[in-house]
């Protein structure tokens, strides 16, 4: 699997740890910033790293910021996009297993870096349920990037 990782300053911490987690489970790493921890913005990096998942180039994408709030937003406002906030690892399979999600987002003030392993094998490892219930929510998410104000 080919996975899209982004951290801005704030996420650059932890980002070692989540790409180690990445190679470890055998996935190669599109990495697409920052790599620094001066200042940049967490939506030009959200942007960058979903890139490659809307352009087919990823199967999945991995976002690291302070506390992840930023991400998933920026992440959430590209059509083609499902981001689930993922500080524990229930939350980063039950994304994709129930709503389909293609991007994770995490908070570098927050994850222990104990626990990136397990989130990301268990976000790497889910798939989608595809049953009816499941599908008619995504279908009804997707909907939503259609929506004009």
């Amino acid at each position: 699997m080919k996975v899209a990782l982004g951290a801005d300053h704030a996420g650059f911490p932890l980002k070692d740890a989540v790409r180690a987690a990445i190679e470890a489970l055998g996935h190669e790493v599109i990495d697409r910033g920052t790599h620094s921890s001066e200042p940049v913005d967490f939506p030009d990096i959200t942007q960058e790293t979903c890139a490659p998942i809307l352009s087919g180039d990823a199967d999945r994408a991995i976002l690291v910021c302070g506390t992840g709030q930023g991400a998933i937003m920026a992440a959430n406002k590209l059509p083609g996009i499902r981001c689930g906030l993922a500080h524990e690892p229930y939350s980063a399979h039950q994304a994709v297993e129930h709503d389909d999600a293609n991007v994770i987002a995490m908070g570098a003030w927050l994850v222990p870096h104990a626990l990136v392993p397990d989130i990301v094998r268990e976000f790497l490892g889910a798939a989608f349920d595809d049953d009816e219930d499941t599908r008619r929510r995504v279908e009804k998410l997707n909907a939503l990037d259609d929506l004009t104000p």
